[in-house]
């Protein structure tokens, strides 16, 4: 009955958030894992990308990537 009420354009944008949500984690997680950090860090931003997906790779990306060490 739901699904009878749901257009194209709609499904459309279920996928492409869907996929964004889904890809975005998985290049910060790649992100993290190949650069090193200062004490705990690293650990601390796997943890988040994990728990808040979206949320916390957008986070990583604004805050996170300052405090790798180069």
């Amino acid at each position: 009955m739901i699904l009878g009420m749901i257009g194209p354009w709609q499904i459309l944008l279920i996928l492409i958030f869907g996929i964004f949500g889904l890809i975005l984690p998985i290049i910060a997680l790649i992100d993290i894992v190949r650069h090193e950090f200062s004490g705990n860090n690293k650990i601390v931003w796997v943890l988040i990308v994990i728990f808040f997906n979206f949320l916390g790779s957008i986070l990583y990306f604004i805050v996170g990537r300052n405090q790798r060490i180069k």
